[in-house]
C-alpha cells in the first residue's frame, strides 16, 4: 500500500448561535478547517481534519491547505501509510511546527490503515483501555455573569458534573463571572477555569486569591505560553492545581513543564501535538513523572473528535475520568460533515467501532460548505 495523493479541502461551518465561544483568544463564530482526502494505490481512502485557528497554533485555513498540498503532501507520496514514523520524519524534515496540518495527514494514514485492516484505530494502538463512551466537561465562554450563570445551570441540568469557565479577559469581570457560576451550580459540581494565557502574573495571583471560596478544581493555562518559571511560582504560591495547555505543543515543551514541576495535569490532543503518535509519546513521558493527562478542544468536527476519542480510549494516562476533557466539538456546529455523526447525549460522546476512525464523511455536505479562494 502506497500513498498516491493528498487533497486538502478548506471548509467553513458556523457554530450554533448559543454555542459561539468567547475567550481570551477572541470570538469563535465559525470554524474554518481543512479536511484531508488521502488515497492509496490500491484504491483505499483515508480522511483527516486540521482544526486550525490562527490565534491558537498560528495556522490558518489557507496556509494549512497550501502547506499540505505543496510541502507536506508531496513528501509523503510513495510512503506506506503504516509507516507513521517515516511519514512524521519526512514532514518534520520539510517544515517546523504546523502541528494541525501534520496531524491531519497522520490521522488520514491511521484511517486508511484501519479501513484496510477492518479494524478501528484504537485496536491498531493496542486496544481500548477504557469505555468507548467518554464523559466530558462543558466549556462556557467569557459571557456576562448572568448569562454564564444561567447557561451553567442549564448544563448541570443536562447531566454535566464539571463546568469550565473561560477567563483571561478583564480581571474584575472574570472574577464576577466565576462567582456567578459557582453560586448558580452550587457547591457540589466541579468548577474549573481557563485563562488561555490571558493573565499576567499579578492578575493571575489576584484573581485566584479572590476566587478561593469558589473551590476551583483546576486552573487551566493562567499565564502566557512559555512562562514556565511564572507557572511554577504561581502553582507554589496559590496551591491551585494547574493544567498546562498552550504551554505544551511538543515533547520539548512537555519535558520542560515536567522537569520544572510547573503543572498538575497536561492537556494533550492529537491536533496540537502533530498526531496521535506524538501525543501518545508525551502521555507516556508524563506518566513517568506521575502527571496525568486530559484533553482540550478546538471545537473539532467528527473526524477530529473521533481521532481524539481513539487516542483517549487507547492511552492509559489519558485520565479523563479524573480530569474530564472536551470532545464535544461536533455538537457546537450547525452542520455535520459526517453521514454517521458521533452519538452525543449531554456530557457523553460515544466512539464508533467501525474500521479506521469510524467516520464516513458526507462529501456532498463538504462540497456545499467548501470555501472558495
Amino acid at each position: 500500500m502506497k500513498i498516491v495523493s493528498v487533497e486538502a479541502i478548506p471548509v467553513r461551518i458556523p457554530l450554533k448561535p448559543e454555542r459561539r465561544m468567547i475567550s481570551a483568544l477572541g470570538k469563535h463564530d465559525v470554524s474554518d478547517f481543512v479536511l484531508i482526502r488521502l488515497r492509496t494505490d490500491d484504491g483505499m481512502e483515508g480522511v483527516g481534519e486540521a482544526t486550525v485557528t490562527a490565534r491558537w497554533s498560528g495556522e490558518t485555513v489557507w496556509g494549512a491547505q497550501a502547506i499540505i498540498e505543496h510541502v507536506l503532501g508531496p513528501v509523503v507520496l510513495g510512503c506506506d501509510p503504516h509507516d507513521i514514523a517515516e511519514i512524521d520524519r519526512r514532514m518534520e524534515a520539510v517544515a517546523v511546527y504546523n502541528w494541525y496540518a501534520k496531524s491531519a495527514i497522520e490521522m488520514a494514514c491511521w484511517d486508511v490503515v484501519g479501513r484496510a485492516a477492518g479494524k478501528p484505530v484504537y485496536d491498531l494502538l493496542g486496544g481500548a483501555c477504557r469505555s468507548l463512551t467518554i464523559r466530558n466537561r462543558f466549556s462556557l465562554g467569557a459571557y456576562a455573569p448572568d448569562v454564564a450563570r444561567e447557561r451553567a445551570i442549564e448544563r448541570v441540568g443536562q447531566g454535566f458534573d464539571t463546568i469550565k469557565v473561560k477567563v483571561g479577559t478583564d480581571p474584575a469581570e472574570d472574577v464576577a463571572r466565576v462567582k456567578a457560576v459557582r453560586e448558580g451550580i452550587g457547591p457540589d459540581v466541579a468548577l474549573m477555569i481557563d485563562a488561555n494565557g490571558g493573565w499576567n502574573e499579578a492578575q493571575a495571583t489576584s484573581c485566584l486569591k479572590q476566587l478561593e471560596d469558589c473551590r476551583l478544581a483546576i486552573v487551566e493555562q493562567p499565564l502566557p505560553r512559555g512562562n514556565y518559571a511564572g507557572l511554577k511560582e504561581l502553582r507554589k504560591a496559590t496551591g491551585c492545581k494547574i493544567l498546562a495547555d498552550e504551554s505544551c505543543f511538543d515533547e520539548v515543551e512537555a519535558r520542560e513543564l515536567l522537569l520544572q514541576d510547573c503543572c498538575d495535569v497536561l492537556s494533550l490532543y492529537p491536533g496540537k501535538q502533530g498526531g496521535i503518535a506524538r501525543a501518545r509519546r508525551i502521555a507516556e513521558l508524563a506518566a513517568e513523572y506521575n502527571v496525568p493527562c486530559s484533553i482540550g478542544s478546538n471545537l473539532e468536527w467528527d473526524v477530529g473528535a473521533a481521532t481524539m476519542l481513539h487516542f483517549i480510549v487507547s492511552t492509559p494516562n489519558m485520565q479523563v475520568d479524573r480530569y474530564p476533557g472536551d470532545c464535544l466539538g461536533p455538537f457546537y456546529h450547525e452542520v455535520s460533515i459526517a453521514k454517521n455523526p458521533l452519538p452525543i447525549d449531554g456530557p457523553l460522546i460515544t466512539l464508533h467501532t467501525g474500521p479506521g476512525l469510524g467516520i464516513d464523511v458526507d462529501w456532498v455536505v463538504v462540497e456545499r460548505q467548501r470555501m472558495r479562494g
